[in-house]
């Protein structure tokens, strides 16, 4: 297996996972909302193994690393669909670190907290000029989601998790913490 197929494999698996991670989500707030608590419970319980799992394989990743992680937007993209599998190699899609600052920012215009659709409908008007086509695609697993949006879902969780944006906000509404603002106004200070 060449680097190309590793990281192709590597961007697949990760992939899998948050869809995995997602659907498990959705099958315990579902299971919450009919009150059927041990079946939320047991879908908690496998999200929370799939999270752990999840960090051991990027912990390996990080000690056997295939190829780099930086992106060049100066050098073209190259059309390698895997037309089997129908995922993207790595590289096409817009990267979760490019979604942090129009995250934050869409939520400091609209007050601090704001609905998801009304951040996300920002964050899209803000990358505009950043996003590539293979962003506006279908999710092979959610065809009714692009894959900017899903990608912008995971910056989320990702942001909550390091503090950014609040982990007991509202459920559908994103708010920024004070460690948030002050990573804002720090990255744009500094530009």
């Amino acid at each position: 297996m060449d680097k190309n197929e590793e990281n192709v494999y590597s961007e697949n698996l990760k992939e899998d996972y948050k869809d995995a991670l997602k659907r498990l989500i959705e099958l315990a707030e579902e299971s919450l909302e009919e009150q059927d608590f041990d079946s939320a419970k047991k879908f908690m319980k496998t999200a929370k193994q799939l999270i752990e799992m999840e960090d051991l394989v990027d912990m390996l990743s990080d000690l056997f690393p295939t190829g780099s992680d930086e992106i060049s937007l100066d050098e073209p993209d190259e059309i390698n669909l895997i037309e089997d599998q129908k995922r993207l190699k790595k590289g096409l899609r817009t990267p979760e670190k490019q979604f942090v600052m129009p995250i934050l920012e869409s939520i400091i215009e609209l007050g601090g907290k704001a609905k998801v659709k009304d951040v996300l409908e920002l964050v899209y008007y803000k990358m505009e000029g950043i996003l590539s086509s293979y962003d506006y695609e279908p999710l092979p697993s959610n065809p009714k989601q692009q894959r900017w949006e899903n990608t912008a879902l995971w910056a989320r969780n990702t942001m909550v998790n390091k503090g950014l944006l609040a982990k007991d906000s509202p459920r559908g509404i994103w708010e920024i913490t004070d460690k948030g603002r002050k990573f804002y106004e720090e990255k744009t200070n500094n530009l």
